[in-house]
């Protein structure tokens, strides 16, 4: 892939994320669900996370990054339906937490994620996900990036405005699930 001048690659398991970005020079992005007892692990080899769904998790990031001299871009995760055990902050909630992480010292707040649930129809997922993003950027104009999209939903993803996409399945086969 870096032959090709790809430069940003992603990665949603901590572990595979440390190994991989000593192997591979580029920009690392961390897409998995958060854990606080992983975050300093993550903190030291990514350079966005893409799933800040708490304000502890910032704070914490905040002090971990500080102790590495680093900054780190986040995105704030949203969560469309609000279902236990998915992760992601509420519409209704995005720009209060983006209020409280926004000032964080070593945090750089980038944008929002959303992996709509399986549920949604595609279209229906990537319209209200680009609603709330624009109502976003109204708040937060330099918080304009939005991870939105996987390898069986990109294109209609890009089209609501997702400026970040998450095909390795795509790319590189699936993988076996490891919970």
């Amino acid at each position: 892939m870096q032959s090709l001048g790809v430069t940003n690659f992603g990665e949603n398991r901590s572990e595979e994320g440390i190994e991989k970005s000593a192997q591979v020079a580029g920009i690392w992005h961390f897409q998995g669900q958060v854990q606080s007892r992983k975050l300093r692990d993550i903190a030291s080899w990514a350079t966005f996370i893409h799933s800040i769904d708490s304000s502890d998790h910032a704070e914490k990031l905040s002090r971990i990054c500080a102790e590495l001299d680093k900054e780190i871009s986040i995105f704030l995760q949203l969560s469309l339906d609000g279902a236990v055990g998915r992760g992601g902050v509420a519409a209704s909630g995005v720009i209060a937490l983006a209020e409280k992480v926004s000032d964080l010292p070593n945090i750089k707040l980038a944008g929002l994620m959303c992996v709509p649930p399986v549920t949604y129809e595609h279209q229906r997922a990537f319209s209200e996900i680009a609603k709330i993003h624009q109502g976003f950027i109204a708040s937060f104009p330099t918080a304009n990036l939005l991870s939105a999209g996987m390898s069986s939903d990109f294109e209609v993803a890009i089209a609501h405005g997702a400026t970040h996409i998450r095909v390795g399945s795509q790319i590189l086969g699936s993988r076996p699930y490891h919970p």
